[in-house]
C-alpha cells in the first residue's frame, strides 16, 4: 500500500497567495477543478485588488448561497514538508442544487501537475470528508469525468458508483456516493 501524502488544509490567505498562483499556472489553461475561481481570471487573481475580491466572495459563500452558487468552503492543500507550498485546492459544497446533483457533487478538487501521483488528492479528500462529517453532511456525492486517477481517489475513499451520465457538455460523468456514518 502506498504511503499517504502529508498535507493539511489551509484557508486561503495572502501568506500563500504567490504559491497558489504558481499552482494554478501549472494547469496551463486547463479546468481548475476545486479552485472556486468562477468569474475570475488567473491574472486578475494575481493583483491585490482581484485577490481581495475573491477572498471576500469565498468568505461570504462559506456562510450562504451567493451569486447562484450554494454555500461552500474552499481550502488550499498545503504540503506539510514544505508549509509554504500549495499543492492544490479542494472545495466542499454544503448542499446540492440540481446541477450539482446531476454532475458536480459536493466536492471538487485539483492537484497541481507537479504534485500528482503522490497521494495528495486522497489525503486532502480524507481531511475534507472529516470536515463534512463534522458539519453533519453524512453522504457525499463526488463526480468525475473519465479520469482514472480521480476515480481511484474516490473509490479509495469509499466511493460507491451510483451511475454514469452524460454531462451538459457531452462528457461522461461518473457519480459516486461516500457514506460518512
Amino acid at each position: 500500500m502506498r504511503e499517504r501524502a502529508m498535507v493539511r488544509l489551509a484557508e486561503p490567505s495572502g501568506a500563500l497567495h504567490a504559491s497558489w498562483l504558481a499552482c494554478m499556472r501549472e494547469f496551463d489553461g486547463a479546468v481548475l477543478h476545486g479552485f472556486s475561481t468562477f468569474g475570475f481570471e488567473v491574472e486578475e487573481l494575481a493583483t491585490e485588488a482581484g485577490f481581495a475580491r475573491w477572498l471576500e466572495r469565498e468568505r461570504l459563500q462559506n456562510e450562504r448561497a451567493l451569486d447562484g452558487f450554494v454555500p461552500a468552503t474552499c481550502w488550499w492543500i498545503v504540503d506539510e514538508a514544505a508549509p509554504g507550498e500549495v499543492l492544490g485546492s479542494i472545495h466542499l459544497r454544503h448542499e446540492l442544487n440540481d446541477w450539482l446533483l446531476a454532475e458536480g457533487g459536493h466536492i471538487g478538487y485539483g492537484v497541481r501537475p507537479s504534485a500528482r501521483g503522490r497521494g495528495v488528492a486522497g489525503a486532502a479528500l480524507a481531511l475534507v470528508l472529516e470536515r463534512a462529517r463534522a458539519m453533519g453532511i453524512d453522504r457525499q456525492l463526488i463526480c468525475c469525468e473519465d479520469n482514472a486517477p480521480s476515480r481511484a481517489t474516490i473509490v479509495g475513499a469509499g466511493g460507491a458508483l451510483e451511475d454514469v451520465r452524460t454531462g451538459h457538455d457531452g462528457s461522461r460523468v461518473e457519480r459516486y456516493w461516500i457514506a460518512l456514518r
